[in-house]
């Protein structure tokens, strides 16, 4: 199964595609998509909106995961982040993916072991669990590691979504 991360922001926001086979996972690859400062923000989003579109359209991913975000202590940024977050959103689910979202302290515990681990320790172990991983900078590792979190705890989700349709 292809599954693709994504690590949302509106100057750059990091995805990274992985193949999960059972408890086997490899590499295919990761980048940035970036945004122009200068632009306005609703052309910033209709350059993240294009870039993760062919994103997907190139790996054609069969789920997609996004980290979520914590609120900033400055509310304009939060703003701006949630909407470029919605957007990384929108995008997969277009597509007619399905999308989960993890939160980043279970992303950095699945991955590292501690749902605290600083940036560089998330790199190093993406690079360790994924051989061969290029990682195009901080958010792409974050990006692969959101994918890793994914592969582990999709079929938990898938079994917690199956018992909730029984119970109704």
């Amino acid at each position: 199964m292809r599954l693709i991360g994504f690590d949302p922001g509106l100057q750059t926001t990091g995805w990274g595609v992985i193949e999960a086979d059972g408890n086997r996972l490899s590499y295919v690859a990761d980048g940035l998509v970036t945004t122009s400062p200068k632009a306005s923000l609703s052309e910033r989003l209709v350059e993240l909106h294009a870039g993760l579109r062919d994103v997907i359209a190139e790996f054609s991913p069969d789920e997609a995961a996004v980290e979520e975000t914590f609120v900033n202590k400055n509310a304009v940024s939060t703003l701006k982040l949630g909407q470029a977050r919605g957007i990384v959103l929108l995008v997969p689910a277009l597509a007619g993916l399905r999308v989960a979202e993890y939160l980043p302290n279970l992303v950095k515990k699945t991955v590292v072991g501690s749902g605290h681990a600083q940036k560089e320790q998330v790199q190093v172990m993406v690079k360790m669990l994924l051989p061969g991983a290029k990682v195009a900078g901080a958010d792409a590792a974050d990006a692969l590691a959101v994918a890793i979190c994914h592969a582990h705890h999709r079929g938990t989700a898938d079994r917690v979504r199956q018992l909730a349709r029984t119970a109704q």
